[in-house]
């Protein structure tokens, strides 16, 4: 058995309302999370572009509101649109490393960032810096177990070794980029209480911080 821990590598989507949009990503041994944070997947960056709250709502892209897809920009949308592409699952104020986790499922986070009343162009209303969690309205959704992608670790996820103590996730049917070395079966409060059979233990955060990975 191999006693190391490994995360993954968190993609941050595109920053709204006139910031740069930019990718990062996380050391091995501090994703953040509750039940199963530290989503794998390669960093990425997009240009920057300006958006703004296109008054659907009270609250830019609340609960249950929609957005669309684009290369370096996210627009809220009607949920009824053509363009409609993702939906909110869950909305929170301020940043994803002091605030709550997403859903598990969660294929993609939004981070908007803040946008005061004088630098809305049409008078809307102040946006506060916030992030929205999104599910795809259609498949893919690379937040399910065993999908590949999205900011979180589960269990049923796949991964491989990326050199440094740090893993990746990858699809588990083997069609991603990389093949699949390890899956997660299971989720514990501490190692002990891995199967005899886990050979890697990834750190997911939350009450069952520990996920106890076996060979495939």
């Amino acid at each position: 058995m191999r006693e190391k821990w490994s995360t993954g590598v968190v993609c941050v989507l595109p920053a709204l309302l006139a910031a740069l949009l930019t990718g990062c990503s996380q050391p091995a041994a501090g994703t953040d999370g509750g039940g199963g944070d530290g989503r794998s997947g390669a960093a990425a960056s997009v240009s920057s572009t300006a958006t703004r709250a296109s008054g659907f709502g009270a609250v830019f892209l609340a609960v249950d509101e929609c957005s669309s897809f684009g290369k370096a920009s996210f627009t809220e949308v009607p949920c009824t649109s053509e363009r409609a592409a993702a939906r909110v699952v869950a909305r929170h104020d301020g940043t994803t490393t002091g605030g709550p986790p997403c859903p598990a499922t969660t294929d993609f986070v939004l981070h908007i960032s803040e946008q005061s009343q004088i630098s809305d162009e049409d008078g809307d209303g102040a946006v506060p810096q916030g992030y929205a969690c999104m599910r795809n309205l259609e498949p893919p959704h690379p937040g399910d177990p065993g999908g590949g992608g999205g900011p979180r670790t589960i269990v049923g996820d796949c991964v491989y070794g990326s050199g440094s103590g740090q893993v990746r996730e990858t699809a588990c049917d083997g069609k991603g980029a990389r093949k699949p070395q390890f899956k997660v079966v299971k989720a514990v409060a501490e190692r002990s209480l891995c199967p005899l059979s886990t050979a890697l233990y990834v750190q997911l955060g939350g009450a069952r911080p520990v996920g106890c990975a076996r060979p495939l």
